[in-house]
């Protein structure tokens, strides 16, 4: 018998809904299993203490364990193949951060398009860096220090931990806006340089505050400036770059992301467990013990933030000839 056009109508409505059921069933009663929480640097440094800081709340909070997997090695971007990669269902997780934004230029020959392949979930919080000196440098200020590498270009030797890192960016964003030329030493990870700049074989570093501080308190180096747009909070008297380079802003920052495609849902439940995580008083303690800054805030605030630093990081990387292919 023919069925009724009403009937008709109201099954094919039920159907059209029946794909998104399964998405939702999972979101549900996320997570169901542990999660991995993918690193793209070696246990011990700053982004292998925030994933484990967020993990240790994440597992307490949502019953399942959130598991720190460290995948080091071409500048994160096997970390991040491995999770664009893996299945949009919430239960691989990247620790994003700089050198994600940074390496969509640097890199020409990419697996992924991070920005095109990522479900941005929350920015964590963020860290600048010191620009110092050997107290023996002619310069003691920041405008004298501009002052001396435009009178004095490429003979300024600027260390850095390394090709691509925090410290060699800031040096570069500093060379972009400020119209200088230094020259680049890199070695294997601020250890050295510092041990390098306190000895007077290189002239400036770009190091992490937590790195810095002992350093400016016992006087043995200079701070110049701080690379964020304001003044830190741990370093007060020291003045922000900006405040003499005209838009110089560079922290390092570290936020979760997952694949593209993961359920609305599961983003919305990380993501509310990380801001309220951000909002503990012993958090907030915590991070700011190595002068960081919280960020928090919505998926989509943090999709605009990841745009905006490859956006600036493009011109900067472009503008230095960098390349790692």
């Amino acid at each position: 018998m023919p069925m009724p056009r009403r009937g008709f109508l109201q099954l094919a409505a039920g159907a059209a809904l029946l794909p998104a059921a399964p998405a939702c069933v999972r979101a549900a009663g996320y997570p169901s299993r542990p999660v991995r929480l993918i690193v793209g640097f070696a246990p011990g440094g700053g982004n292998d203490l925030v994933a484990r800081m967020m993990a240790q709340r994440l597992s307490e909070k949502l019953g399942q364990q959130f598991v720190v997997e460290n995948k080091p090695g071409a500048g994160t971007n096997i970390a991040a193949d491995v999770v664009l990669h893996s299945a949009p269902d919430g239960y691989t997780l990247l620790l994003a951060g700089i050198p994600n934004a940074v390496n969509a230029t640097l890199y020409h020959k990419l697996d992924f398009n991070f920005l095109r392949d990522t479900a941005p979930i929350v920015g964590l919080l963020s860290i600048p860096n010191v620009m110092m000196v050997n107290p023996k440098f002619p310069a003691k200020t920041l405008q004298q220090f501009v002052a001396y590498a435009k009178a004095n270009p490429g003979k300024i030797n600027m260390a850095s931990p390394g090709v691509g890192s925090g410290g060699h960016l800031s040096g570069e964003m500093f060379q972009y806006l400020a119209d200088v030329k230094l020259t680049h030493v890199p070695f294997r990870g601020n250890g050295p340089a510092l041990v390098a700049l306190l000895g007077g074989q290189v002239d400036v570093l770009f190091p992490p505050i937590s790195a810095a501080e002992k350093y400016i308190k016992a006087g043995t180096l200079r701070a110049l400036g701080v690379t964020s747009a304001k003044r830190a909070p741990a370093l007060p008297d020291v003045p922000a770059i900006g405040e003499v380079v005209k838009g110089y802003d560079m922290v390092a920052w570290y936020g979760f992301v997952a694949p593209k495609g993961t359920p609305a849902e599961v983003v919305a439940t990380i993501n509310r467990e990380c801001n309220a995580a951000l909002a503990d008083p012993q958090i907030k303690a915590r991070i700011a013990t190595f002068g960081g800054t919280i960020m928090g805030g919505t998926p989509a605030g943090f999709e605009r933030f990841i745009a905006s630093e490859t956006a600036t990081w493009a011109k900067v990387v472009t503008a230095a000839h960098m390349s790692a292919d």
